[in-house]
């Protein structure tokens, strides 16, 4: 897909849904290190039960898995399962619903360190718009298979919207 194109779909989602921004458009990943950089340590959560510390961790683990060795691969036969049930609300354009279930990986069960968290989930953010997003065409995710850039762009932007508003930034 070419990237222009890909840029002017965006768009046009944007004007007629008004939900999934361009997360490989440096602007909106500015903007969204600008809403992680106004949390503090004692940011609460509008709806949840993960702290501020929790939730960044938490945010990071869909890059680990882009980046990192760091989570085992769900085995083909859940990875067939995840395609089919779970890939259409991931990537899909509908906003997640307050409060909804996550994978095992993404669970914080253990109080995270703010400051590393947070410093983390913004290398990641600068090193997806440093990628840009050719390198994601067709890439294969952990769980869903090939994407499409505005599959990745759609599961990039919309979970970390959705957990920023959680705690109100």
């Amino acid at each position: 897909m070419n990237v222009q194109v890909f840029c002017c779909e965006i768009e046009v989602m944007d004007v007629f849904l008004g939900m999934i921004k361009n997360i490989f458009d440096e602007s909106v990943t500015n903007d969204v290190i600008g809403r992680i950089g106004t949390l503090t340590a004692d940011s609460k959560a509008l709806w949840g039960s993960m702290s501020v510390g929790q939730m960044l961790a938490h945010c990071s683990v869909t890059y680990e898995m882009i980046f990192e060795d760091k989570h085992a691969r769900p085995p083909a036969a859940i990875r067939l399962m995840l395609k089919w049930f779970v890939k259409p609300t991931v990537v899909g354009v509908k906003p997640y619903k307050k409060n909804s279930q996550t994978a095992p990986a993404f669970k914080m069960t253990e109080e995270k360190d703010f400051e590393i968290s947070k410093n983390k989930l913004i290398e990641y953010l600068q090193k997806v718009q440093n990628l840009g997003p050719s390198y994601f065409e067709g890439r294969e995710s952990h769980s869903f298979g090939k994407l499409t850039i505005a599959e990745w762009n759609a599961m990039f932007y919309k979970h970390l919207d959705y957990h920023l508003s959680q705690f109100g930034v």
